[in-house]
């Protein structure tokens, strides 16, 4: 089965993009195959509501959300990273997930993301910086395009994976992030 991860930082090798990889290499030893994006250096354009795409199924704007939307595709497993950003997701992953609206085809048609697995990490600069929120907000996008969501469960039981400051030094938000893949792994393997 294939997991997907991707970063909705613009920095590229920043806490977000670890913390996601983190997750990527728990998955990778469970015998997942996994493949990872960032939204980094990427050219995608805000979704302007045409609804074109349901009628053409594909979106009326040629840039790098092409490549995201065939490798949300191509995956049974999803796990979306943001940094917090005034309490939410990034602009960004905002961005992206709004385009996914091409994922979602008609009223008629059955939702191309339904029935996979999805959950998120949020990274922000305090343990109660709005970890949550943001978590919220890629659980209900997640929600939203029928996919089944996981949190990182006990013992700690957050929305996901919550990383405070950097990444790699945060012992416990990497637990969390371990326990997410843990869960994804999971739910993956009862539906197989």
């Amino acid at each position: 089965m294939n997991i997907l991860g991707i970063s909705g930082s613009l920095n590229l090798n920043g806490n977000t993009a670890f913390a996601v990889k983190h997750a990527l290499a728990a998955l990778e030893k469970d015998g997942f195959a996994t493949r990872f994006l960032s939204l980094a250096g990427r050219e995608i354009h805000p979704c302007d509501g045409c609804y074109r795409c349901q009628a053409e199924h594909a979106c009326i704007f040629d840039d790098d959300m092409t490549e995201i939307v065939e490798a949300m595709r191509w995956c049974h497993g999803l796990i979306l990273g943001s940094p917090v950003y005034m309490g939410l997701v990034s602009g960004p992953l905002k961005t992206m997930m709004d385009r996914t609206v091409v994922l979602r085809p008609s009223y008629e048609q059955p939702l191309e993301m339904a029935g996979k697995v999805g959950g998120g990490i949020a990274c922000a600069g305090f343990r109660n910086g709005g970890q949550e929120t943001t978590l919220l907000s890629i659980q209900i996008y997640l929600l939203q395009q029928g996919m089944l969501v996981v949190n990182d469960g006990a013992p700690y039981s957050h929305a996901g994976g919550a990383i405070v400051g950097e990444a790699k030094a945060d012992e416990l938000g990497l637990c969390t992030v371990e326990n997410l893949a843990v869960n994804m792994a999971s739910a993956l393997k009862r539906q197989s």
